[in-house]
């Protein structure tokens, strides 16, 4: 039993426990090119939710590590084969409902480690922060908490070298060779200002990418997976510190 995985915990050992921060992975289940599981978000969620506790636990930060959502924002999928949409406003009563029981038992602290591009979760946690006023609500990006440049050649947002040097590291079993993937090549936009990325529309993916991927996969390596995910583990793990360590009265200076 890991101590700061709710899912593997007990009465026994919960009765008289208390935590700063509780932790909440989410994920999405989506295709992710033709070499990647649908689950890629999840198993990165929860890898990087217990990497990064065990770093904060193992220099005393009290956190907990909620169990996974596994279903994402994927309207712009809809048209994808078993990508499994949950809206954003589905979203939001999930999380009040888990703020709700939070915030009554005392655990005033909370973050929200997101692994899937789609969802976005700021707009909720202004809303939600009006009605949890006692609350400390974070929302954290972890494939954006490092430099990818410094670990992987080719660039890319899904299905690309990290996430597939990632699940190569962490579950080699549910990756496919690499000559079976393709090569995740992007059809941009023809409207200069979105192209430009100052202007936003949402993608429809089937348009923009044949085999569901952005970003060339073909120079993955397991070993680079694991560098990148200690090295995240470690970034994340510092922040779920610094959370539990903040006074909530004292955030600026």
């Amino acid at each position: 039993m890991r101590p700061y995985i709710l899912a593997e915990n007990n009465w026994k050992n919960l009765e008289h426990q208390r935590f700063e921060l509780a932790i909440l992975p989410w994920g999405a289940t989506e295709a992710h090119n033709y070499h990647m599981p649908y689950g890629t978000d999840i198993f990165e969620a929860e890898s990087i939710a217990a990497g990064a506790g065990k770093f904060a636990w193992e220099k005393g930060a009290k956190a907990i590590v909620l169990p996974a959502l596994p279903f994402g924002v994927n309207t712009g999928q809809s048209d994808i084969y078993l990508d499994i949409n949950m809206n954003p406003s589905t979203q939001m009563a999930i999380l009040k409902d888990i703020l709700t029981v939070l915030n009554r038992q005392g655990v005033k602290k909370f973050l929200i480690l997101n692994s899937h591009g789609g969802n976005d979760f700021k707009t909720m946690l202004r809303e939600l922060g009006l009605q949890f006023p006692e609350m400390l609500l974070v929302t954290c990006n972890w494939y954006q908490a490092l430099d990818k440049s410094l670990y992987f050649e080719e660039a890319g947002d899904h299905a690309d070298e990290m996430e597939t040097s990632l699940i190569m590291y962490l579950h080699p079993r549910l990756v496919l060779p690499l000559e079976e993937a393709g090569e995740g090549k992007e059809k941009k936009s023809v409207i200069p200002g979105i192209r430009e990325k100052w202007a936003w529309a949402e993608r429809k993916w089937s348009e923009v990418t044949e085999d569901t991927g952005i970003g060339n996969p073909k120079k993955s390596t397991a070993e680079k997976g694991e560098r990148y995910f200690h090295d995240v583990c470690a970034k994340v793990g510092q922040l779920i510190i610094d959370l539990c360590r903040v006074d909530k009265k004292k955030l600026y200076e």
